[in-house]
């Protein structure tokens, strides 16, 4: 059976280790966050969940939509034209007549084809086909007195696949759709997509006038009238973002409804590689495997319906990937809930708005940069209090467990372990203020519970090391009684504690990053409690004793030892054993400059 000092410094080993620490850590994670979506919302962007701004910082993938992102909204139509390739107001006035009797919500495109003024007073509506993802158009059911038609425009593939007619002549007369007129359609639509125009088709038929319900079976033996063409500038300064990005780690990748060729040209104008493509169709004849082996290479998806942009997103998680969404419409709520970081902009459709996690006031992804930088400076500000925290506890519970298995007393008393978790928390508190190196904010950064492990055992081993010798010191040197043994470890361990973060804070020399003034001055106030306390009535309270001169000169040489040998172990464990893990930050930095 145990006896009870040892029992009791277990016990207290266990406190020790389990102490306010880490009750202090979500005190520290919630105030690094906060301060990271203050700093966010100076740069108008609304942080709608804390934890989003350190998923920024780990994000490596942003998938990203095309329109209002990566465009500037300003859709315009371009142009009209007939199967002739002609310039035809006929077409102009099929495709006002579905947009302004379409009674769902208005696409952009819509918007440009009713900002061209076309008298349709005569004409009234009498039913309607929905658009759907599926069918990718839109169909309304018109009448005039003398006339009543089906209207039909989308997807140019899918609307020239419902007919069995075209126009020639200007509308002047119609005749069968044949192989070769699809396969000259189809080039005129791919000669306009690689101009960088997005391109619907419009069709229509006559139906008898007492057709009075209009459903999918109606969307046959359609006429095909011509193309509608939409122009959509590429937005300013989207190219330097996404290059910014890119060069921080983070693959961007383009999910978008639109053709691979509207895309192709978009990529172009902002000098984005392409690296493969994979369109709607290739997607719906994969299975989750063959997908997830090809979404990592490949940077751009095409024809794209919202089901498969969500399954995008769970293939790239299912990689490993930390994976951002950024789009603004109906089609991008899936998504944008699936993705570890959800992305809008404040002009987006209610429903984007409500499930993404980041809401940005401005169209710049200029700041969406900046998150994620912000994103990766919180992450190194928490690292900093878990590896402290952890390596800390865990060789402050290996000295108090060995201790006991040699003193007949209680290293140190519940007031004095009290007292140096208190003294040690103030001084970490000022970290989520601190400064992150700048080279620690060029690659994403995500948490690996193994890197944390080896990190714990090495720098807790030196730590505890250190005590040891402290207590050889104490006892073998200057042969000290209890209450002279408990004064000298209580100041070794926290005054080692203390400045071991000027080390640990930096994987660069500690001597080329410069800490924030509010830590390294909280640091050395609390040092300088620490060296005072004995001599104060606080001290006598928690029974701390003056020591001798000579334990000064003692504890400034193992202090000093200390902190070179963690520089020395430190240097060595992000060459050697960091690496081994998934921690993503890399291992060796240099002259790293604080940001």
């Amino acid at each position: 059976m145990l006896h009870r000092p040892l029992l009791e410094s277990f016990l207290f080993a266990v406190a020790l280790a389990v102490g306010l620490t880490p009750e202090l850590l979500p005190m520290v994670v919630t105030v690094t966050l906060s301060r990271g979506a203050l700093r966010m919302a100076q740069r108008r962007v609304i942080v709608k969940r804390l934890p989003a701004i350190q998923n920024l910082g780990a994000m490596d993938v942003l998938c990203t939509d095309k329109t209002g992102t990566l465009t500037e909204a300003r859709i315009s139509l371009e142009r009209c034209i007939d199967a002739d390739g002609q310039d035809s107001q006929r077409v102009l006035m099929l495709a006002h007549l579905n947009s302004v009797f379409e009674s769902g919500l208005k696409s952009p495109l819509d918007e440009a084809i009713l900002a061209r003024e076309i008298d349709t007073g005569a004409w009234t509506k009498i039913d309607e086909v929905p658009f759907d993802f599926e069918r990718r158009r839109v169909s309304v059911l018109v009448d005039r007195g003398d006339a009543r038609w089906l209207v039909v425009k989308g997807a140019p593939d899918d609307v020239i696949a419902a007919c069995s007619h075209h126009e020639i002549d200007g509308g002047g007369s119609r005749t069968p759709l044949d192989a070769a007129a699809k396969e000259r359609l189809q080039a005129q639509c791919r000669d306009l997509e690689r101009q960088g125009l997005r391109v619907l088709g419009v069709s229509w038929r006559e139906v008898p006038s007492d057709h009075s319900h209009a459903d999918v079976r109606d969307e046959t033996d359609l006429v095909f009238a011509g193309f509608a063409a939409f122009i959509d500038p590429p937005k300013a300064g989207a190219g330097e973002a996404l290059a910014a990005l890119a060069r921080s780690g983070v693959a961007v990748k383009i999910v978008s409804g639109d053709s691979e060729l509207v895309v192709q040209h978009l990529c172009e104008l902002l000098h984005i590689p392409v690296t493969d493509v994979l369109t709607g169709r290739e997607i719906a004849a994969m299975d989750e495997t063959a997908l997830r082996a090809r979404v990592v290479k490949t940077n751009l998806f095409c024809r794209v319906n919202p089901a498969q942009k969500n399954r995008i997103i769970l293939a790239l998680k299912a990689r490993g990937r930390v994976v951002g969404y950024l789009g603004d419409g109906i089609n991008d709520a899936p998504p944008l809930r699936s993705a570890d970081v959800g992305l809008t902009v404040d002009t987006a459709v209610d429903v984007a708005r409500e499930v993404a996690d980041v809401v940005m006031l401005d169209h710049d992804l200029g700041v969406l940069h900046d998150g994620v930088i912000e994103g990766r400076r919180t992450f190194g500000n928490v690292m900093k209090y878990i590896m402290m925290g952890t390596s800390s506890n865990f060789g402050n519970m290996l000295s108090m467990a060995g201790a006991a298995l040699f003193l007949p007393f209680l290293p140190l008393l519940p007031t004095q372990i009290l007292l140096n978790n208190i003294l040690y928390d103030v001084s970490e508190a000022a970290i989520p203020l601190d400064r992150v190196d700048a080279a620690d904010l060029r690659r994403p950064g995500t948490l690996d519970m193994q890197f944390i492990h080896r990190y714990m055992w090495l720098f807790g081993l030196i730590s505890s090391a250190f005590d040891a010798l402290t207590f050889w010191v104490l006892l073998g040197i200057l042969h000290a009684d209890v209450t002279l043994f408990r004064t000298g470890w209580f100041m070794e361990s926290l005054i080692t504690q203390v400045l071991v973060i000027f080390v640990i804070r930096t994987r660069d020399r500690p001597w080329r990053s410069k800490p924030a003034a509010i830590l390294a001055g909280s640091s050395l106030v609390v040092v300088a409690v620490a060296l005072v306390l004995p001599y104060t009535p606080l001290g006598h309270l928690v029974q701390l004793e003056p020591p001798p001169a000579v334990f000064f000169a003692w504890l400034a040489g193992m202090v000093a030892t200390y902190l070179v040998l963690v520089e020395i172990a430190k240097r060595y464990f992000y060459l050697h054993l960091a690496s081994r893990g998934s921690h993503r930050l890399p291992a060796h930095r240099s002259r790293a400059r604080p940001a």
